[in-house]
């Protein structure tokens, strides 16, 4: 199984990363302020001015480290990586399957009973630990309903009905979500989810979590031999990564959304980090960034049992393990797909 290797997230603007031997070298105003070994490397993410030699992106490639470029506030914009790796007929088998309405419904079923179910998890351990928190009463309803709809996506009979299963989910969730905030409530207030753009603290919070996440599913996806741009409940969009999108939605909950509890109700972040621009959106400054970078790389060494293949591993490496297995019932080596669903 792929080691799990350190992402390297490059924040400071102005700065040049350039090949010296079989490193990469981050030099700011001519000065060097880091080298580090490729083969140390899963990932490479530069955010806002940051450059890049055209001879270190092909090193990169070269030994798969995928090198994502993105805004300053964390919005994507291109990704540069290597050849595909794996078997040509492991896509063919992938490519199938997405035409197959009935086997993209079932593969999609799975990822969206997992997103549901872990989403519940989410909540009914909040409501555990901070049973005497007001809004706690308003859990049990939020909790039973999503139970429900676990029980409606395995009889969904089209991927319409099944995203529409989904969104409910999603209502019902983020519905509550700000009674999961146990701490900072005023400075960190959510009422409803908001992507484009963020219009408040939690939504950005949660918005950049999502595409470090959605980078290193993409990732995983690549490094078994998967096109991450091909899905099963996401389809096919130009220039949209549906695989990942897809299998992501495991993970939302699960790692991303309780992370961002974390940095809030741990008081890791405040609202001093952040800033209302003309347009209305909500956006971090560099050490809020910088403070959830750190965050995001620590919480990926934590270590966690596998459900279905029982072998600890830590969460860095569950996105690897859920392509891995993926790829196995692609090539029709499981019945199905086992969905990543926390105990």
């Amino acid at each position: 199984m792929k080691q799990l290797l350190n992402t390297l997230f490059v924040t400071t603007q102005g700065a040049y990363l350039h090949k010296e031997g079989a490193s990469v070298i981050v030099t700011v105003e001519h000065q060097v302020v880091l080298r580090v070994p490729v083969h140390t490397l899963s990932g490479l993410i530069c955010f806002g001015n940051v450059m890049c030699s055209p001879f270190l992106l092909a090193h990169c490639a070269e030994h798969g480290v995928a090198v994502s470029f993105l805004t300053e506030n964390g919005r994507f914009l291109a990704r540069v990586s290597g050849k595909i790796s794996g078997n040509v007929l492991l896509r063919r088998q992938q490519y199938r399957a997405a035409d197959d309405v009935d086997r993209s419904l079932n593969i999609a079923r799975s990822m969206v009973i997992a997103k549901t179910a872990n989403a519940r998890t989410v909540m009914q351990r909040a409501m555990r630990d901070h049973m005497e928190k007001p809004g706690m009463e308003q859990m049990t309803p939020a909790i039973n309903r999503l139970g429900g709809i676990v029980q409606e996506c395995m009889t969904a009979k089209s991927l319409d009905e099944l995203r529409g299963r989904e969104g409910d989910a999603g209502r019902e969730y983020f519905g509550i979500f700000k009674h999961l905030i146990a701490v900072q409530k005023e400075s960190f207030m959510f009422a409803e989810r908001s992507r484009r753009p963020p219009l408040d603290p939690v939504n950005a919070l949660l918005s950049f979590v999502y595409v470090l996440l959605a980078h290193d599913c993409v990732g995983a996806l690549e490094g078994v031999g998967l096109d991450p741009q091909v899905g099963f409940l996401h389809r096919d969009r130009p220039g949209r990564s549906s695989l990942a999108l897809d299998l992501m939605e495991e993970f939302r909950a699960f790692f991303a959304d309780r992370l961002v509890l974390s940095l809030i109700n741990l008081r890791q972040v405040s609202s001093k980090g952040f800033k209302r621009t003309e347009s209305g959106a909500v956006e971090m400054n560099e050490d809020t960034r910088k403070a959830v970078l750190v965050a995001y790389q620590k919480r990926k060494q934590d270590e966690i049992k596998h459900p279905f293949l029982n072998e600890t591993m830590p969460i860095g490496m569950l996105m690897h393990a859920q392509a891995l297995l993926l790829a196995r019932h692609l090539r029709g080596d499981l019945d199905g797909y086992p969905a990543f669903i926390w105990k």
